[in-house]
């Protein structure tokens, strides 16, 4: 006698896509045992001249890739910090964008950033600058820099959430050039 297969749906992917994505939708900010008062973080300081930032993003289902980060700043006369970045992120083109930051006054910055839709946000807490904006897609970006002892290194962890989820993080290492 011949078996009849009843066609069962397949539950697998909505099981196993937020199965996968549940330890991404846990990751927060950087540690806040890493918070101290000095060196305090000021954006149009540390970001004005030539930096160095080398990191790895890690994008959800895919493998870590290697980025780098060339940044010229100046101050303009009104106090906007202005950053242009060169990009290159391993298997992609290299692109440019542009940061204009104008510091609100005790550590508060507003500004712009080509990559965002929106506004960007920024708060400085001692030795470190939260900031924070939304890219096209629906995506919010978090970024958090930690400014190291000597005030000429800082640590960049930046996460991506879309729908409340982690799709992307970026750990990076920003250096001020002589």
């Amino acid at each position: 006698m011949k078996q009849r297969m009843i066609p069962v749906p397949r539950l697998t992917t909505f099981v196993a896509v937020p199965l996968a994505l549940l330890p991404c939708a846990c990751a927060g900010g950087p540690s806040t045992a890493s918070i101290a008062a000095q060196p305090a973080f000021v954006a149009e300081r540390f970001f004005a001249g030539r930096l160095d930032g080398t990191g790895v993003l890690k994008i959800a289902f895919r493998a870590p890739v290697r980025t780098h980060v060339a940044s010229v700043g100046r101050v303009a006369p009104d106090g906007t910090l202005i950053l242009d970045q060169h990009i290159e992120q391993q298997g992609k083109p290299p692109r440019d964008r542009q940061w204009r930051i104008v510091p609100l006054g005790h550590g508060r910055y507003t500004g712009t950033l080509t990559d965002a839709s929106g506004p960007v946000t920024g708060e400085a807490f001692g030795n470190r600058l939260h900031l924070a904006f939304r890219m096209r897609g629906g995506m919010m970006v978090d970024q958090w820099l930690t400014l190291s002892p000597g005030a000429r290194v800082a640590q960049n962890r930046l996460i991506v959430r879309k729908l409340g989820m982690t799709v992307a993080t970026l750990g990076e290492t920003i250096r001020i050039l002589p």
